[in-house]
């Protein structure tokens, strides 16, 4: 098969995949965050009330989270095209 048909077939399940990572990630995070710091509402960056410390080690850590989380769902998309079509999407 073709580079162009992988790439094809990747392209509509690479965004559907994308859109569930997110899902994923954000209720991931919400509840590592709700563990790791004992409150159940992550920091926003304008919350007068939160330090920066704070702000920004939530924000690393859902960053993180979600690379993470987006990683293995593109892999596990890739691989499953793979299977389906015979070639890698590029």
């Amino acid at each position: 098969m073709s580079r162009g048909i992988g790439r094809a077939a990747y392209r509509p399940v690479g965004i559907l995949l994308g859109m569930g990572a997110g899902v994923l990630a954000g209720a991931l995070f919400r509840q590592v965050w709700k563990v790791t710091a004992g409150d159940g509402e992550a920091p926003d960056a304008t919350d007068e009330e939160r330090g920066w410390v704070e702000i920004l080690a939530a924000a690393a850590l859902q960053g993180a989270i979600f690379a993470v989380v987006r990683a293995a769902v593109d892999r596990g998309g890739a691989i499953g095209v793979r299977r389906l079509t015979g070639s890698w999407p590029q």
